[in-house]
């Protein structure tokens, strides 16, 4: 599959996350969605949580916000391909509100979460502060600037363009990628300023500040398995590599625009028996606490193990 990268643009998730209405068969609403191109055999697990957010949102008319969502991602999804959610309003309260979302692809379910709505009330306020020794995102080279000049492992052609500028978003790590190896220190820690191409575009059915909500959703899953990646030596074009998102739970702590740079601070939690897991926190370019991320992946390292 061609990624094409000529124009890095962040219409690739806008695209993602623009849902088309279908006739629900089991519950109360249903939507479609196209998974977006990758040069992995599977689709990026970022497209159905962002668009079961959105096809969550468009169900609540009452002005509650998205404050939490639990994903559970059950079976691989084709790339370019349509999936169908159905939303199940579970509760409507005078505080909060509980839809179910279910994603079917090929007749069989393929992902599942959970996804709670707040009136908001008023209440003390926290909020974790930004970390101060991040070095500025302009001091750090894109990925696209970073793997110029380099190759190794399995990148292909095409998996260079992808991690370049076929994903939406600009990404800039800290202390370095871990796409070809593992760049920095063997830690259980790292970062990744964030920021769109271009400005993002208008997403039928969502405002400004929920399509904000669903780029967090999109953008979080591609690099939160890294610090575990990383505190294992291990870099996305080690032949044998195998990862997959297994579970992912999200909360929204307070709206913020995503246009500008956002910090994504992230940890390793734990590693064993094929699995790992990691949390992160995602920071608005005002420096506040927009949003965290706890999830579980599959690590398989198939050449690891033969040896």
């Amino acid at each position: 599959m061609t990624v094409a990268t000529d124009a890095p643009t962040s219409a690739l998730f806008t695209a993602a996350v623009t849902l088309t209405p279908a006739q629900p068969e089991v519950h109360d609403l249903a939507f479609t969605a196209t998974t977006q191109p990758c040069p992995w055999p599977k689709a990026y697990g970022g497209d159905p949580v962002a668009q079961a957010a959105a096809a969550a949102i468009r169900s609540v008319t009452d002005g509650k916000t998205l404050h939490s969502m639990h994903s559970y991602f059950l079976r691989p999804i084709d790339i370019g391909a349509e999936v169908r959610y159905e939303v199940e309003v579970l509760r409507d309260g005078r505080g909060y509100s509980t839809r179910q979302v279910r994603g079917f692809q090929n007749g069989k379910p393929v992902y599942v979460c959970l996804a709670s709505f707040a009136a908001g009330e008023p209440g003390g306020t926290y909020a974790v502060e930004l970390p101060g020794d991040v070095p500025s995102p302009e001091d750090l080279p894109s990925s696209a600037d970073y793997l110029a000049q380099r190759s190794g492992g399995t990148m292909t052609e095409t998996s260079k363009a992808y991690w370049s500028g076929g994903r939406g978003f600009d990404m800039r790590h800290v202390p370095g990628p871990v796409y070809l190896t593992v760049d920095g220190h063997r830690e259980p820690h790292q970062a990744v300023w964030l920021r769109p191409f271009d400005s993002l575009r208008p997403v039928e059915g969502l405002t400004d500040a929920q399509r904000d909500q669903t780029a967090l959703a999109y953008v979080c899953d591609y690099t939160i398995l890294e610090p575990v990646l990383r505190v294992l030596g291990l870099a996305w074009a080690d032949p044998g590599l195998v990862t997959a998102s297994l579970d992912h739970a999200m909360w929204f702590h307070r709206p913020g625009p995503v246009d500008g740079w956002v910090l994504y601070t992230q940890e390793a939690l734990a590693a064993d028996r094929g699995r790992g897991l990691a949390s992160g926190r995602l920071f608005g370019s005002d420096r506040t606490h927009l949003a965290t991320v706890v999830q579980e992946g599959m690590i398989r390292d198939t050449h690891g193990a033969q040896q």
